[in-house]
């Protein structure tokens, strides 16, 4: 009997070769200013080179900033700009070449910009570094007692950045991605209008889970509308603040998935965390799927789980169960470029080598 993890996945007219894909992970390895400011680099390029040779069926490049202050540190890659392009199409290239599918997600750190990378220590970027600058968000409420105080969003700026999103899709798809995801999650700018915790707004985008969803959703359908109809389209959540009060819920994910799905998104990337706060997080091995299991029973939108997914049975069990359309792998793609093809040697399947590899099988 063949393995459910590495049978074909078609969603709209792309069709991925297996359920084992690469979540977005930032190497915070741009250039911080200049011409060259959030431009892929040589190591962007060896990075996801490794995990496609290595038989991942979908690379999802790390967060993509929509604008320079979008940022989640001075460090990050960016689609803001034309010039841009040149260094994502380079990767995209070798990927489909080489039987990966492209994709990319976009999004706006808001409150939590302008950090140091994680190497430099946690907390904010110094403000007489020259590399910090004004966060925003949906309230002045700081991420915590080390972040600055983000200035509130105007309904103008608000519109504004929805048309960053939109010319991102666009230079996305100029780039040669074939799946876009749009980032929600972790506490990032999109994630903060959907938490109460972050959200203090009273305005038509702030109070009610309507106000609190109407970002997210204007963001999709202004995506959804330049994005090719062939294309698959991703949202990331966070299932929740894992917050005790006033944070978001998985209840509250299963309804915005549902409203996901009507608005033209073909899969839901279910994660947790990440809005600050008093959060208790109980982590242990794939500690995220219930999540994503729920909202594919409840809603029918196809889903993909993560978190801790480390063995090759784990991610079979996963999929053949029914918990998820596919399994995003993180931290055990850093230490394992090829697990993919590792996983498929275990569980009798198979996965496409790169002929200058075939004699190691």
């Amino acid at each position: 009997m063949s393995a459910a993890l590495f049978e074909p996945l078609t969603l709209r007219s792309v069709t991925f070769p297996h359920r084992v894909w690469m979540a977005p992970m930032c190497q915070y390895s741009a250039e911080p200013t200049g011409p060259g400011a959030g431009a892929a680099r040589d190591w962007h390029f060896a990075h996801y080179a490794a995990r496609a040779t290595g038989g991942a069926g979908l690379i999802l490049l790390e967060a993509t900033a929509v604008a320079p202050e979008g940022r989640i540190s001075p460090y990050d890659l960016g689609i803001w700009d034309d010039a841009h392009i040149e260094g994502l199409r380079r990767i995209t290239g070798f990927l489909t070449a080489h039987g990966t599918v492209p994709g990319i997600q976009i999004g706006h750190a808001g409150r939590k910009a302008a950090t140091r990378r994680p190497w430099e220590g946690s907390g904010p970027v110094d403000p007489d570094s020259g590399l910090s600058w004004q966060p925003v968000g949906p309230s002045p409420v700081a991420y915590d007692e080390r972040h600055v105080e983000p200035a509130e969003l105007t309904v103008e700026q608000i519109r504004e950045i929805t048309g960053q999103f939109v010319d991102a899709a666009r230079r996305a798809l100029a780039a040669g991605f074939r799946v876009l995801e749009v980032h929600g999650a972790h506490g990032y700018l999109l994630g903060q209008f959907l938490s109460p915790y972050s959200n203090r707004r009273t305005d038509a985008y702030g109070g009610s889970f309507e106000n609190r969803t109407r970002l997210a959703l204007e963001v999709v359908d202004a995506v959804r509308a330049v994005w090719p109809e062939e294309l698959p389209l991703f949202f990331r959540v966070s299932a929740t603040d894992w917050l005790e009060e006033q944070g978001w819920t998985a209840d509250e994910t299963v309804r915005l998935a549902a409203l996901l799905r009507a608005h033209g998104v073909d899969l839901l990337d279910v994660s947790t965390g990440g809005n600050g706060g008093p959060a208790r997080i109980p982590v242990g091995p794939g500690y995220q799927v219930p999540f994503a299991a729920r909202v594919r029973e409840e809603t029918g939108l196809p889903v993909a789980a993560v978190g801790l997914i480390t063995e090759s049975e784990q991610a079979e069990k996963i999929v053949a169960n029914g918990e998820a359309d596919a399994v995003l792998l993180g931290r055990e793609l850093l230490r394992d470029p090829s697990w993919p093809r590792r996983a498929a040697r275990e569980l009798g399947a198979e996965v496409a080598v790169p002929p200058q590899y075939a004699r190691a099988h």
